[in-house]
């Protein structure tokens, strides 16, 4: 329930005001003094404050003031018998949602407090928001146990409080984006905007207007002026993918704004001044683009402040367990599959896996699991037969033998039968004798 405290030393008007606000379903508390009111503020939470100006131990219009710092979620509304404007100008100033005359009151109250009522509701949901963006895009987000993992972590909450550029390193699928919006979110520019974009996803020209912005008429098709991502980011932080795929021109660019903190539009003359933060991040040797004329060398070091190197999915197998669990209770969710459990076989397949494109693959692999799945336990049926005929090649076993492609297909059957070997002798039209044979020589399950 909404709770209001109303603070004014008559006693009669103020017994009459909470009575009409208890009538419209409010909490209400009352208090005679503002040392009283403030005692209260301390000790309860409330939504709204009605408070006099005019009070024996002070002035409600400076009490506002000492409110709104201490309890800034508190929407005030001030009363007084003599209304005049200087007094309303700094009350607004002290944060008051309200000023209104005694006498008014009666027709204004409610409406008004409906309306004082609308914005705390509205900034409850805003802080909630806030707290969900915050786990999201949080260390929270950051899943694993490892060592490696860890350590990275421990790396980028060390930096993160700081303007330091970083330089993010680690294979594509790791989570570098991942990584670079925890960064933005534990530093003092959370809430800031954080603009991310690709760099090996556009050509030179259109990334330079993409990033830098372009004026009106600066090229054919520019038919008004463009704000670029830098701009954007401005107070905020700037995530620069696959920073080696930028072109040497456009690096001086760049360089100028870490150097400067400004930078010139396409076709603009004048220099536009920024506030931003860059985190980069690469899948390539910088410091051999480097040798090899491809990269600047004075951008190197201007973005190799602080580097964190990602660890792939493969030197962190041991995670692995924690991961699918993650993504099947995530897809099963957006799915409606209700998947709980993750079968000893298919962990196994996944343990075995090389994984290439890292989390990112991982997550796909799980997605089409949950889809493709039967019951309520992800079995190997329903990963991808050159993934599972993958996992027999590191066993030992060649990926084109056919014993490896008859041990892949008696146990999808296998899984298939819930074990039951009868069944799948007679699916697989051979003699149980033969099928125990089998189990034992490939060592099924």
């Amino acid at each position: 329930m909404s709770s209001i405290l109303i603070i004014d030393d008559e006693e009669r008007l103020r017994s009459l005001m909470a009575r009409i606000i208890r009538l419209e379903g409010y909490e209400v508390q009352e208090a005679a003094t503002l040392r009283a009111g403030k005692a209260l503020l301390d000790k309860h939470s409330f939504d709204i404050l009605l408070c006099d100006v005019k009070l024996p131990d002070g002035n409600g219009v400076d009490f506002a003031k000492n409110v709104k710092v201490s309890h800034p979620a508190v929407e005030i509304i001030l009363l007084t018998a003599y209304g005049n404007i200087p007094d309303a100008v700094q009350a607004m100033k002290n944060g008051a949602f309200d000023y209104i005359t005694k006498g008014d009151d009666n027709d204004k109250i409610v409406p008004l407090l409906s309306r004082a009522m609308e914005k705390v509701q509205l900034q409850k949901r805003v802080v909630q928001l806030e707290k969900q963006l915050g786990k999201k895009y949080g260390y929270e987000n950051i899943l694993g146990e490892s060592a490696l993992i860890k350590d990275a972590i421990t790396l980028a909450k060390k930096v993160a409080p700081t303007d330091a550029s970083v330089l993010l390193l680690g294979e594509t699928g790791t989570g570098k984006e991942v990584f670079a919006q925890a960064i933005h979110n534990g530093s003092r520019r959370a809430g800031k905007p954080f603009m991310a974009i690709n760099c090996s996803a556009f050509g030179k020209e259109l990334l330079e207007s993409e990033l830098f912005g372009h004026t009106a008429g600066a090229f054919t098709g520019a038919a008004k002026d463009k704000k670029g991502l830098i701009e954007e980011a401005d107070t905020g932080t700037l995530f620069l993918d696959e920073v080696g795929e930028m072109h040497l021109d456009l690096q001086a660019k760049l360089l100028r704004v870490l150097e400067t903190n400004e930078f010139i539009k396409v076709g603009d003359t004048k220099t536009t001044k920024v506030n931003v933060r860059i985190i980069a991040a690469t899948n390539r040797s910088l410091q051999q683009e480097v040798e090899d004329k491809k990269f600047r060398e004075d951008l190197f070091y201007r973005l190799n402040v602080f580097t964190i190197h990602l660890p792939s999915l493969r030197d962190r197998k041991s995670d692995i367990p924690l991961l699918a669990q993650y993504f099947l209770e995530l897809f099963a969710q957006k799915t409606g599959n209700n998947i709980t459990a993750i079968s000893k076989d298919f962990l196994q397949q996944l343990q075995q896996h090389s994984w290439k494109g890292n989390i990112r693959e991982l997550k796909n692999i799980i997605e089409r699991a949950v889809i493709l799945n039967e019951g309520d336990e992800l079995t190997t049926t329903s990963l991808p037969a050159d993934f599972e005929i993958a996992a027999n090649t590191t066993s030992g076993m060649s990926a084109y033998s056919l014993a490896s492609v008859e041990k892949l297909h008696i146990q999808r059957i296998l899984n298939h039968t819930k074990g039951n070997k009868t069944e799948t002798a007679r699916l697989l039209d051979i003699g149980l004798t033969t099928l125990y044979r089998k189990i034992e020589e490939y060592k099924l399950r």
